[in-house]
């Protein structure tokens, strides 16, 4: 037989073949197949919002799916959006929630009917590091100073961030406690939103504002406002600003972000998101995403996220049965 004929004759017996076992090999949703709904439980532009609409960016660029509709159902820190999913689409393999840690203690505050054990964990997907600052002018210049004026007077320590019951609110808690004085007393006040909470900050209305790192990076370099301290293991690449813990005050947290798949599904539905989450991660364009949203990787795939949650949610209730948001 010449040469090129048996060239011809392999590639035309071969490559059929592994191609086809290349295909078999990938997840469905990995081949372009799969019409996907993502459920943000909140309003447009806020942080669910945006990771909503973040994953169906980075799905759609890399054709992890054939389409990804995101729809907003806003309402009492995600519980209303939460309701909707586990009673609406049970079974329903085709379907994301995305949440996080603030719906934890959303669930208790508004003493939801429904919980995110009704739902099936697929995997915590960001984390975003919270930090603390004061008015540049403020007499406190480091976190150890602000933890004895809490342990002197913790009535007279005010501190600001967003809703009551949030990641804020509990970072507040768990700063008073960590610095010896006494958490049911912390004295927090409640902004709706950040621009809100920054003029109090400014104004020296208040003493300390908590957030996360991003929303207030703007004010640290133009010098109006002193960060004293982020909540992260180690301190964070590019942002010169000592961790709590590297100053004495055992304080780790993050707002973390994450994706549930609704009730009832099988086996293979839920491996076929969880495949899918984990395909979507490891893409370039995702990175990209993180990168330009200040966002940390945090994955977890769904046993290690479902181990995870067992523990904030224990550790959220008692910060919250602590400040008296829940009995």
């Amino acid at each position: 037989m010449p040469l090129s004929l048996s060239r011809r004759l392999c590639r035309a017996l071969f490559v059929p073949a592994i191609a086809a076992l290349s295909a078999a090999a990938l997840p469905a949703q990995a081949q372009g197949t799969m019409e996907l709904k993502i459920i943000a439980p909140a309003a447009p532009g806020g942080g669910w919002d945006q990771t909503a609409r973040s994953l169906q960016q980075a799905m759609i660029a890399e054709k992890l799916v054939k389409s990804a509709q995101v729809i907003n159902v806003n309402g009492a820190g995600g519980t209303v959006g939460l309701a909707q999913f586990v009673n609406g689409a049970k079974g329903d393999g085709n379907q994301l929630l995305v949440n996080g840690f603030v719906m934890v203690g959303a669930i208790l505050l508004n003493k939801s009917p429904v919980s995110l054990k009704q739902a099936t964990p697929i995997a915590r997907i960001t984390e975003e590091t919270q930090i603390m600052v004061v008015p540049a002018n403020s007499p406190i210049k480091t976190a150890k100073d602000l933890a004895e004026a809490v342990k002197k007077d913790v009535a007279k320590v005010t501190f600001a961030g967003g809703s009551a019951g949030g990641v804020d609110h509990i970072m507040a808690a768990l700063f008073v406690g960590a610095a010896g004085a006494d958490a049911s007393k912390v004295n927090y006040v409640a902004f709706s939103g950040g621009g809100e909470s920054l003029a109090a900050i400014l104004g020296g209305k208040v003493t300390a504002g908590i957030s996360g790192v991003s929303e207030y990076e703007g004010q640290i370099k133009a010098g109006k406002l002193r960060a004293i301290g982020v909540t992260s293991e180690k301190r964070l690449p590019g942002v010169d600003v000592p961790t709590f813990k590297e100053q004495g005050v055992d304080l780790v947290l993050t707002n973390w972000r994450s994706v549930f798949a609704p009730p009832g599904l099988t086996d293979a539905q839920k491996k076929g998101l969880s495949d899918l989450i984990a395909a979507t991660v490891k893409t370039k364009t995702w990175k990209e995403i993180l990168k330009q949203k200040g966002w940390d990787d945090a994955y977890l795939a769904p046993d290690q996220f479902a181990a995870f949650l067992d523990k904030e949610q224990a550790r959220v209730a008692a910060v919250m049965k602590t400040v008296g948001l829940v009995k």
